[in-house]
């Protein structure tokens, strides 16, 4: 059980946050959006929160998709926030964040779930199996989605790639989109979304293992303009132009594209298909903890951490952006069960779990500045870089 706790905790306050406990009305960042802190108790502990209030009927209010630019990139939540001029946001999705199972390998810093920003389609998941993050709920896996759709509303959902790659009036499916790992047997494509990272990581470890080694029959294949310009036979690195495509290939997906010749054309489609079949303008991975009101079947109750999580109200209309401190009062935290209940307490009737422990933050601006603060505080001490967050967006 999760309750409030109208005693504080002393803790020094980040630059910018509010002080004191309670779960009154916050403190206003922008018209729509509204930030306040305060204590809960827990399985643990006492933990303090930040929770960021989003009001989607605001029509100068609208969320989208915090990232570098790239997809195989990282940087802090505080500078993304500022570049794109966001006046609040949260960490994100789960990523690639260590490659010390598959020594010589570069950890891409490339995101586990799907990504859309402004309407345009960045990524798809990974396999299960290859994931980082806690253990999922039963009936979870790596397609599901926390995203705005076309009406305006925000939603829980699951995306799944759906592509082909044509030549020679041969259709070969197109199982990967600027994705860290591959599933076994399948083709990939990689484009200027991906940035410069190797992709040698694309072909290390198996649908169920993500430790596995390193495939060695893998090919890759770059298209320009619609034709094969090159081989390799191995994934290569460096940036990748615009309107150039990059296909690699593990095991039997290597075979296949061995197949292609310089010159040969070559067309390749993809998109991210909803199950709802709704079209989305932003969207990123992570996974579902709380649904139609209730807490999904088993969600743990013993593993105490800091989280980041979103609860949406209000039939979409409302977003709720919670983190919990990282300050050694507060790391104790709580566990994914408590983080639905939490959200639950708030209105949410869905509720979705994103990256926590050191990766956990949330910024906003304080009312009159023209960057963001760090409200709460991250338990590695500094911000830790990650690929992607939710940010909050005022005209």
């Amino acid at each position: 059980m999760v309750v409030p706790v109208p005693v504080p905790v002393p803790v020094a306050a980040p630059a910018g946050a509010a002080t004191g406990t309670g779960t009154g009305t916050g403190t206003t960042i922008a018209s729509g959006v509204v930030y306040r802190q305060y204590d809960l108790t827990a399985r643990a502990g006492v933990t303090r929160v930040h929770v960021l209030a989003v009001d989607l009927t605001d029509t100068r209010v609208r969320l989208g998709l915090l990232y570098p630019g790239k997809v195989a990139s990282r940087a802090p939540l505080s500078q993304q926030a500022t570049a794109q001029k966001a006046v609040a946001g949260i960490n994100g999705d789960f990523f690639n964040i260590t490659e010390a199972q598959h020594p010589g390998v570069v950890a891409t810093g490339a995101s586990v779930g799907p990504a859309i920003a402004n309407g345009q389609v960045l990524k798809a998941a990974v396999p299960t199996g290859q994931r980082f993050g806690p253990q999922l709920p039963p009936g979870t896996d790596t397609d599901d989605v926390l995203g705005v759709s076309g009406d305006g509303r925000a939603r829980l959902d699951s995306l799944a790639l759906t592509g082909t790659v044509t030549t020679l009036g041969r259709r070969l499916p197109l199982r990967g989109l600027n994705q860290y790992a591959l599933a076994e047997n399948s083709i990939g494509a990689y484009t200027s979304d991906w940035g410069g990272v190797s992709r040698a990581r694309a072909t290390c470890g198996t649908d169920t293992d993500r430790a596995a080694p390193c495939g060695t029959r893998t090919y890759e294949v770059t298209v320009k303009r619609g034709r094969v310009v090159s081989g390799s036979a191995g994934p290569g690195s460096g940036p990748i132009a615009a309107g150039v495509t990059v296909l690699v290939g593990r095991e039997a997906g290597a075979q296949r594209l061995r197949t292609l010749a310089v010159g040969q054309r070559v067309s390749v489609r993809y998109d991210l298909t909803a199950a709802s079949q709704r079209a989305y303008r932003f969207a990123l991975g992570g996974y579902p903890v709380l649904t139609g009101g209730k807490p999904l079947p088993g969600l743990d109750t013993r593993t105490s951490a800091v989280r980041t999580a979103a609860g949406i109200a209000n039939g979409g209309q409302r977003v709720l952006l919670f983190a919990v401190d990282g300050a050694p009062a507060y790391r104790r935290g709580l566990t994914i069960a408590e983080v639905a209940a939490a959200l639950k307490s708030l209105g949410a009737t869905e509720g979705f779990s994103l990256d926590g422990g050191g990766s956990s933050t949330l910024v906003a601006r304080v009312p009159g500045a023209a960057r963001v603060s760090v409200r709460n505080h991250p338990s590695d001490g500094t911000e830790r870089a990650v690929p992607n967050g939710i940010g909050v967006f005022t005209r």
